[in-house]
């Protein structure tokens, strides 16, 4: 039985262009790796979610909480979406579906420190540097595995976080727009593909899965510093992944989150 849910009707969380940063947002380049229309963001849509996470898990899940999501099905705009979370045996489980049933996301969740923290590599380097010049590109044979990444400096300040909360979460709720704004976990979730891009160039991307933890309150006040360790690329079904273990600390410098971030940064192509 759900415990929580939340009906949204999803939108395009940007321009509908081939020139943003990940064209597969773009309807033109969409359709030419087999989608009907441009892709709204996975972390968009899981931010989406986050109403109904804290109506059934409650405000500590911000601070001391976890989720492990999976995007298994394409999101357009102007589909109906709903998210539903249910109490599990000694979790909870989300899904997010379409209109027509699908499970576009599907995930499990918790309290206190996630079953899968304990694998995940922690970034030794976490000081802010500028990005790699010139970029390599990302590829199967070129990257370079098990090793950090460079850090990256993010800008993020109370009124960007508002206004993150108001036209990408379309939520008006006092702990996003009010005097002293938390981050929002979808924000937070959405770090990690300009971390890598901070290291490496690479075209349109489809964004897999996320392993979260959160560890602390997390306010905007000046921004967030992103590090990353680069654990592996491998070729599935003809996609090209890749897995970053990030870390995510506040202006004074104090971890509020870490992420497995697994993306498809080369798509099969349709056909």
């Amino acid at each position: 039985m759900a415990l929580a849910t939340r009906h949204i009707t999803a939108f395009l969380d940007g321009e509908d262009s081939p020139t943003i940063s990940n064209p597969i947002h773009s309807t033109g380049v969409a359709r030419q790796y087999g989608f009907k229309a441009a892709l709204v963001g996975g972390v968009t849509v899981y931010g989406w979610c986050v109403p109904a996470i804290l109506d059934a898990l409650g405000e500590r899940w911000l601070d001391d909480g976890w989720a492990d999501i999976s995007f298994r099905r394409p999101v357009y705009p102007g589909d109906e979406m709903t998210a539903t979370v249910e109490r599990g045996d000694d979790s909870w489980r989300l899904a997010m579906t379409n209109g027509a049933g699908d499970v576009c996301i599907r995930g499990v969740l918790g309290l206190g420190e996630a079953p899968f923290l304990a694998g995940m590599s922690l970034p030794a380097r976490v000081v802010a540097e500028p990005p790699a010049e010139p970029r390599p590109e990302l590829t199967l044979a070129g990257a370079v595995t098990g090793v950090d990444l460079r850090p990256m400096f993010v800008p993020f300040t109370a009124e960007d976080a508002r206004d993150y909360a108001r036209a990408l979460q379309r939520d008006e709720s006092e702990r996003w727009t009010g005097t002293r704004p938390r981050l929002h976990p979808g924000w937070l979730a959405a770090r990690m593909t300009p971390l890598i891009k901070h290291n490496y160039w690479y075209g349109p991307s489809i964004h897999a899965r996320s392993h979260i933890q959160h560890l602390a309150p997390a306010f905007a006040v000046k921004g967030v510093t992103v590090a990353g360790h680069f654990n592996r690329v491998y070729e599935e079904k003809g996609h090209h992944y890749a897995e970053v273990d990030g870390l995510i600390l506040d202006d004074s410098g104090s971890p509020v989150a870490r992420i497995r971030h697994t993306t498809i940064f080369r798509p099969r192509m349709a056909g």
